[in-house]
């Protein structure tokens, strides 16, 4: 098949319709680029562009194209992927797909020239030669094209029946089928939206276990009688998977636990006359198989004795992953059409469990991360009950929220709840300097206007070494313009600080706030009233000199000190606090202990929006006994 020309891309067509889209370059781009094709044809169908009946093939292949293209720049470039495509006037469908890698030019298959890596680089193309009316490859400074496009008329012949080069690509995809007259929808265009729907199945999972459950769902029954996967750890010594596979599939529940035993009594790893572990040559290859396996016969029974299996490596960004086997009875091997569709999902599984791996261990940093920036208990005060609510809004970071409440020395405990701007690494750096440092302020003897002062003059000084540290890098490495985020951050923080002494009759509160929400003072009659001022968030304005009110906590009074998750919690346009929202419902808790205030507040806030919290909550209650 022969390439347009490069000057294609830049010819002008007359367009009924048209899009754009950028895609990271994740295991997730690909659906997301198959779910942006498939509403563009639903909205030029209402339009009126394409006449639905007809287009609906178009459409099919056109997302089959475009999931390839999409999946080969993320496997093999790795960076962002812009997705361009448009519906010209004669009812043809053109797709574009740009990468920032233009190193290697996938390879024509349909002429005869080799892919570089054959198990994991184009068969895709194969596809979209197939599918497509023309194809080619544009370069650019710093970015590679792959485009196609697909005749308006090659979705259907005249008579209405599927054309011949899309059964050919169906069927170069579909298994065999295992029975006489089974499995015939795979001869149709079957094979073509498996690999679609997994690829979006896959995509969207967290856990790799569950990647490992899901690959079992989709290869048993239907391209194998069983199947196996092996999953390595970052320790696995190189040559193989080892030891019991981590989940087994039969057709036939009642073979599966024979069959685990086994296949863990010869774990795949393959050796060729030389000895050498051919898995390890696939390591080398960055290749992911397939390689032939022993067949387990005696754990599947005299009637299925012989047969054919297949181990392929499941390898992602050049880390080998794990190992899976499949098993047909009764072959002698597998079909080229099955052993290349498994190949496609095999790729899909490893790119969706080092997806997973990569949001695991994301995951464990950032709860890591979380416990260090916060206390591990909250002090007990002679004469006072507290109760605590903390929901960060997203369980897998860090929160911008933190609270503290500890012993400061001389009689006296302080209490902090805080709001940083932002979340995520950089809410973590501003907690980290600011809860170590007004324990350490506090437990010096600096009163609470001293405290603000000096945590004030810490985050300006860190801002200017930070701002001072991107110049000198910005010099040392030449002018070259700053990512968005790649920059010095401004670091603000809201904080309520206050100090609490116990004595005779009560506690004495000393607070201020830091352009934080005020808190509230509720007495056991109900009355509520500000105990505070406000004043200027921390980290913005030098040498601001802060103030501090002082206030008597008798037996049964309770202090109310939240975050802007609590007084800005949405329903619509209203927010929970709008016309002193959060006072009423405070006065509405007189009498209740410190927990049950808690508790009645965050259940309140929860109810307002109808729905899960969108923001950081935190809220402390403290109550003199």
């Amino acid at each position: 098949m022969a390439a347009i020309p490069t000057q294609r891309e830049s010819e002008s067509h007359d367009c009924g319709a048209q899009g754009l889209a950028t895609l990271p370059g994740s295991p997730l781009a690909p659906g997301s680029a198959r779910a942006l094709v498939r509403t563009a044809f639903a909205e030029w169908a209402g339009r009126g562009l394409v006449d639905p009946v007809r287009s609906a093939r178009l459409a099919d292949d056109a997302t089959a194209v475009v999931s390839e293209l999409v999946t080969n720049a993320v496997v093999h470039a790795g960076t962002e992927v812009e997705v361009d495509w448009r519906l010209e006037e004669s009812g043809a469908f053109v797709v574009e797909v740009r990468d920032h890698h233009p190193a290697r030019a996938p390879r024509d298959p349909a002429r005869g020239e080799a892919p570089y890596d054959t198990p994991e680089y184009g068969r895709g193309l194969r596809l979209v030669a197939t599918l497509a009316e023309s194809w080619g490859v544009t370069y650019r400074t710093g970015t590679k094209t792959v485009w196609a496009r697909l005749s308006a008329d090659g979705g259907e012949d005249l008579d209405g029946r599927a054309p011949a080069h899309t059964l050919a690509a169906a069927e170069a995809l579909a298994p065999q089928p295992q029975r006489p007259g089974a499995d015939r929808d795979w001869l149709g265009r079957g094979a073509l939206s498996f690999l679609a729907e997994a690829s979006d199945l896959l995509a969207g999972q967290l856990d790799e276990n569950l990647v490992t459950a899901l690959t079992g769902q989709l290869i048993v029954p239907r391209l194998a009688d069983w199947c196996a996967v092996w999953l390595e750890d970052e320790a696995t010594v190189r040559g193989g998977a080892g030891g019991a596979p981590t989940r087994v599939w039969h057709a036939s529940e009642n073979r599966i636990e024979e069959l685990s035993r086994a296949l863990e009594k010869d774990p795949p790893c393959p050796r060729d006359g030389t000895g050498v572990a051919l898995f390890e040559q696939s390591r080398e290859w960055g290749r992911s198989g397939p390689e032939p396996y022993p067949w387990p016969g005696d754990a599947l029974g005299p009637q299925d004795a012989h047969g054919a299996a297949l181990a392929y490596r499941l390898i992602a960004g050049g880390r080998p992953l794990g190992t899976l086997v499949i098993g047909r009875c009764g072959l002698q091997r597998f079909p080229d059409e099955v052993t290349g569709l498994v190949e496609d999902l095999a790729r899909r599984v490893a790119l969706a469990i080092g997806a997973a791996r990569q949001y695991a261990r994301q995951a464990t940093i950032s709860a890591v991360l979380q416990r260090g920036l916060l206390p591990g208990a909250v002090a007990e005060i002679p004469g006072v009950s507290s109760a605590l609510v903390y929901e960060p809004c997203d369980k897998g970071g860090p929160s911008g929220d933190f609270y503290d409440l500890f012993p400061a020395g001389d009689g006296r405990w302080c209490f902090a709840v805080g709001d940083v701007q932002g979340k995520g690494p950089e809410a973590a750096v501003v907690i980290g300097l600011a809860r170590p440092w007004l324990r350490l302020l506090a437990r010096e003897g600096y009163r609470v206007a001293d405290v603000l002062d000096r945590l004030n003059q810490l985050l300006l000084d860190d801002a200017t070494e930070a701002a001072d540290a991107a110049a000198r890098a910005l010099v040392a490495g030449g002018a070259r313009p700053v990512a968005p985020g790649d920059g010095p951050q401004t670091r603000f923080l809201s904080l309520l600080y206050g100090e609490l002494t116990p004595h005779d009759g009560g506690v004495r509160c000393t607070l201020a706030s830091a352009g934080h929400p005020l808190p509230l003072l509720l007495r056991p009659d109900g009355d509520v009233r500000t105990a505070a001022r406000p004043q200027t968030l921390l980290g913005v304005v030098e040498d601001e000199t802060y103030t501090s009110e002082t206030v008597e906590l008798g037996p049964g009074d309770s202090l109310l000190c939240v975050t802007d998750g609590v007084t800005e919690r949405r329903s619509g346009s209203r927010q929970f606090d709008d016309s002193d929202g959060l006072a009423r419902a405070l006065s509405g808790c007189a009498g209740l202990s410190a927990d049950l205030i808690a508790e009645r507040i965050r259940r309140l806030v929860h109810d307002f929006g109808g729905g899960l919290p969108d923001d950081d909550l935190a809220l402390l209650v403290l109550q003199a006994e």
